[in-house]
């Protein structure tokens, strides 16, 4: 599931530099880079599975019970 986080313009050029800087495939990763830096978590905490794909809304909805 994503959302929006509203950032004003300049911080969005840095995080596209950063982005580029880490070779990382959205500003997604790279967010989670920097919270891992700032707060020396490990990669392991974002998921169980690193390079597995994201889920899509519509996976999510299938296995969600209500």
């Amino acid at each position: 599931m994503s959302t929006t986080v509203e950032v004003k313009r300049n911080t969005a050029r840095v995080l596209e530099e950063l982005k580029r800087k880490y070779g990382v495939k959205s500003i997604d990763e790279t967010v989670k880079r920097l919270i891992s830096k700032a707060e020396n978590i490990q990669d392991s905490m974002f998921g169980s599975h690193p390079k597995m794909k994201a889920f899509e809304p519509k996976d999510e909805a299938k296995f969600h019970e209500l």
